[in-house]
């Protein structure tokens, strides 16, 4: 009896460390040895976390003896490391390839893009220092299947087509949140400089249960950048012969547990260009400033949050070059002046002892003072958002929910918020749309998930709205993966806050009725081909997508050339397509981004009194786009060749009865060339070519000599009016342009 008691002891002794909990302590370091803060540190199954305090150290309480711990930081490889009781050292190395790159968009929470049932791209700076721009819009153009429009030959406006949908039915979201929508979406997109952007993940195809009734086409999430890990300062600047000067200043330090980013921009564009003799602006002149900071503070036994800030001041006009801001809104010289101001918050909350759930928070106020010839626009919104969001894993199950809320307040001068009775005082639009949502994803096997989810918002004017979604992921081997997805939309539309061209005093607007929400089924299909081919790496990815409306809200500029008639559709409408992306590095250095589109967008209209049907091509919607971007290194002289452009088929534009221009635009390639001079480790020198030859469209502005109209009764057979519509691509030739970008520790 006694021996057996001695044995039964010796036993417990030798094998308690299995058994007791303890404390994992470590450090978090560089390559270089230097310590790496607000690191990740979790056991494998993900049940115990902390985070890496200034000086790369940790403590992980409640950790058994053996245990697999993994520590890990976005932009780095992790290192796993076994728990034997003993100090932890890990040793992160930068990642060199983005190829399975930590994302969030598809499923609202990090998952690595090879495992994520929805297809995301992902674009970094790099990506788009190629071809240097100086705001998120321009620097879009070069992404297969994405396309900035411009919409407005005056004021430059323009919105972000995916896939051949309209700017409306793209969400934009700033570290997830939906702050740049509605009113936003005419002015707002140019307001965001590269200079805040760590990177870009976009998903082509429908999104609504996840972010809500606005993502019907897709959605393009803007990741900010984080506070460094050591203090620095940045600065890149660019100029061009059209005597623009773009300018970001950038500043990171940490203060104990406070880490904080400050970024600001400066667009400045005053000089008058007129090169296709018209006696208009090519381009609006511009005078922007934003200025960004973040906040990030870590208190490992409690909370992790974040609060971010922006500011955005834009003055813009475009018109007659005799224009001075005294003729403001009068009718003997024509313009189009705007002064925009935009005020964003964006705040984030993660307990630490619940590290399943997580807050979320943003306020965006943006406020529109503008004139279009004598037609004065002032609009004003506020909108507000939460959402909270808990997510846990059950074997190859991972849940997640969430409850949300958005709060929407608008207003302006037009009949949108006009008072239906004579007492003359506007009545404001204040939308409240709460929304629950639910996601399960399943790995069925090693090759196969499934992923579910639902998503219910009540909208106060409409209702409420159900938006579910199904995807799957096949990967049959670890170089082809097949994603496939079956989702709907829904989207109440403002057309004078989200459509330009009501609001250019061109043409009368008109509302045919009472419009109706919109509503879309979404299907796509999605593969990938990554290999390693003897020359170095190369992936394929192709894609089939089908969206289908009814009651889509459509603009009528054919029926009347003095009105744009808004209704909805009596029948449908669809949009599909094909797009072919590849991705290749070469062993000498070299690297090729290369795409296509082929894509159909049209209605289908029913006559109401024959029952006939009618199809219609829609405007400003070209069937074939293509983008290449290739980078060649001259080691030799510490140089980097871009060579960057894009091409467009021809595409439907709204010419008015009997117009002289064609209906539809030629086919035409932008050309952009640069070189890079490393001229020290800290020091860029660049310079290039953009529109290498010189392509400008051809009559963009119907009678810009009589831009109010008093003079159409003479010498005008057709009876033309002024109309600055008939656009579909940017009035900048030729023009070069030289930076520098510095970056001090």
């Amino acid at each position: 009896m006694q021996l057996r008691l001695c044995g039964f002891w010796l036993v417990l002794f030798l094998f308690s460390p299995l058994f007791l909990r303890s404390q994992a302590r470590g450090v978090v370091q560089l390559k270089d040895g230097s310590p790496l803060a607000f690191a990740t540190i979790q056991t494998a199954d993900g049940s115990k976390g902390t985070l890496s305090e200034e000086n790369g150290a940790f403590v992980l309480e409640g950790i058994t003896v053996r245990s697999q711990i993994i520590a890990s930081f976005l932009g780095y490889e992790s290192d796993t490391l076994l728990f034997e009781g003993k100090a932890l050292t890990f040793v992160l190395k930068e990642k060199t390839s983005i190829l399975d790159e930590v994302v969030v968009s598809g499923t609202l929470r990090e998952v690595s893009r090879s495992s994520s049932p929805v297809p995301i791209e992902i674009y970094t700076p790099a990506f788009f220092r190629r071809n240097p721009s100086p705001n998120l819009f321009n620097a879009l153009e070069n992404i297969n299947g994405v396309r900035p429009q411009v919409n407005c030959n005056v004021c430059n406006t323009g919105d972000i087509h995916i896939n051949g949908m309209e700017g409306p039915y793209t969400m934009i979201l700033i570290d997830g949140m939906p702050i740049v929508s509605s009113l936003a979406t005419v002015y707002g997109l140019m307001g965001i400089p590269n200079s805040m952007v760590q990177r870009i993940e976009v998903v082509k195809g429908p999104a609504s249960t996840l972010y809500g009734s606005e993502a019907v086409g897709g959605l393009i999430n803007v990741i900010t950048k984080q506070p460094g890990i050591k203090k620095s300062a940045t600065a890149d600047i660019t100029f061009s012969n059209y005597r623009d000067l773009n300018a970001d200043f950038g500043l990171t330090f940490q203060q104990k547990k406070h880490a904080f980013l400050l970024s600001t921009n400066l667009y400045y564009f005053d000089t008058p260009w007129d090169i296709n003799g018209d006696n208009f602006t090519d381009m609006t002149l511009q005078k922007r400033f934003s200025a960004f900071g973040k906040w990030t503070n870590v208190n490992a036994k409690y909370l992790t949050s974040s609060l971010a800030a922006r500011y955005v001041h834009e003055n813009r006009w475009g018109g007659q070059l005799q224009w001075t801001p005294a003729f403001r809104g009068g009718d003997s010289i024509y313009a189009e002046q705007i002064y925009t101001d935009r005020v964003e918050l964006i705040g984030q909350l993660k307990p630490t002892q619940v590290r399943p759930l997580q807050i979320q928070y943003s306020y965006n106020f943006h406020s529109q003072n503008s004139v279009y010839g004598t037609t004065a626009y002032i609009g004003e919104q506020h909108i507000g958002f939460g959402q909270t969001t808990w997510s846990q894993k059950f074997g190859r199950h991972d849940l997640l929910g969430g409850v949300a809320m958005r709060f929407t307040w608008y207003d302006d001068n037009t009949p949108v918020t006009a008072s239906p009775d004579s007492t003359g005082q506007n009545k404001p639009s204040a939308t409240w749309l709460p929304g629950v949502f639910y996601q399960h994803e399943f790995a069925l096997n090693p090759k196969t998930t499934w992923l579910g989810g639902i998503r219910l918002d009540y909208n106060t004017q409409h209702g409420p709205i159900l938006s579910p979604r199904l995807n799957l992921k096949w990967a049959w081997n670890e170089k082809n993966t097949l994603r496939l997805g079956l989702g709907n939309g829904f989207r109440v539309a403002n057309v004078f806050s989200e459509d330009h061209a009501a609001l250019t005093g061109a043409r009368e607007v008109v509302i045919a009725r009472d419009l109706k929400p919109e509503q879309s089924i979404n299907a796509f299909a999605t593969h990938r081909l990554s290999t390693l081919p003897s020359f170095g790496t190369l992936s394929l990815e192709s894609s089939l997508f089908y969206t289908y409306f009814t009651n889509r809200i459509i603009a009528d500029y054919f029926t009347n050339a003095n009105q744009i008639i808004f209704d909805n559709l009596s029948g449908h409408g669809i949009a599909r397509g094909v797009s072919i992306t590849a991705d290749a590095s070469f062993l000498n250095g070299w690297s090729l981004q290369a795409g296509t589109s082929l894509m159909e967008v049209f209605t289908i209209e029913t006559e109401a009194a024959s029952s006939a049907t009618r199809k219609e091509v829609q405007i400003q919607t070209p069937s074939v786009t293509g983008n290449w971007s290739l980078s060649v290194p001259a080691t030799r002289w510490n140089l980097t060749i871009d060579y960057t452009g894009t091409l467009t088929s021809p595409m439907r534009l709204p010419v008015v009865p009997n117009d002289y221009r064609p209906e539809y635009s030629p086919w035409f390639s932008i050309h952009n060339l640069q070189l890079t001079w490393k001229a020290r480790p800290a020091v860029e020198v660049y310079g290039g070519v953009k529109n290498l030859f010189n392509f400008i469209p051809d009559d963009p502005i119907l009678r810009p000599f009589d831009p109010f109209d008093k003079s159409i009764d003479q010498n005008n057979p057709n009876g033309y009016t002024f109309d600055p519509n008939y656009n579909y691509a940017p009035m900048q030739g030729v023009r070069a342009f030289g930076g520098i970008r510095i970056s001090l520790l």
